[in-house]
């Protein structure tokens, strides 16, 4: 399975990273094993001093496709779950500077959380979904899909013409405004509308 996450998909998270806002969906993938297996820790690595988070929504692929047309992008998923794209700020900085790819900044181990179950779409519109992180009880990220960039649908048309989507990939959607740093001991807690999907303990 891949794991596909699309970058500066709110305005007010690129003004907030001083980044132009993209003409097009701008994507990078991480691996596997980017996920956090269920009911295991997640540690600070070793290898960055300035981790931060950034929740997003996740959209999960039910269905193969290629080329997919956006008018029938949304029979490809239904369901939604939340998750952090965890990354090392002080790392990417050296990439970006350098004029390097980011994977060691954004596809180490455990860097793609999932919540704990996904929440089927029936009755819910895809393009507004409140989400929301809190950490150590304070609310650091607030959001709605309504306020992407580039909508789910857009978002499946686009990359499918480069890839094959397959059943069980995922794509981590954009995060909104408020991303910041982690530290050993923060507990962050992620919630799609008022239910809590997200429990997890920096170690």
């Amino acid at each position: 399975m891949k794991i596909i996450c699309i970058g500066r998909n709110y305005s007010e998270h690129a003004k907030e990273m001083n980044s132009p806002l993209p003409e097009v969906p701008m994507f990078f993938m991480k691996p596997e094993t980017a996920l956090l297996p269920k009911k295991n820790p997640f540690y600070y690595p070793n290898f960055t001093k300035d981790l931060h988070f950034e929740c997003e929504l996740v959209v999960k692929i039910n269905k193969l496709g290629k080329n997919i047309s956006e008018k029938f992008a949304h029979e490809y998923y239904d369901h939604v779950g939340i998750g952090i794209d965890f990354t090392a700020r002080d790392l990417q900085k050296i990439c970006k500077d350098k004029g390097h790819p980011w994977e060691i900044a954004k596809g180490f181990e455990h860097s793609a959380p999932l919540g704990k179950q996904w929440i089927p779409l029936e009755g819910k519109k895809i393009q507004d979904i409140d989400f929301r992180l809190e950490k150590n009880g304070e609310l650091v990220q607030k959001g709605n899909s309504k306020n992407m960039i580039f909508t789910v649908d857009q978002i499946i048309a686009y990359v499918s013409q480069f890839m094959t989507l397959k059943i069980g990939d995922l794509i981590f959607t954009g995060t909104p405004e408020g991303v910041g740093p982690v530290a050993i001991g923060d507990l962050l807690e992620g919630y799609i509308g008022d239910e809590k999907l997200m429990n997890l303990k920096i170690k």
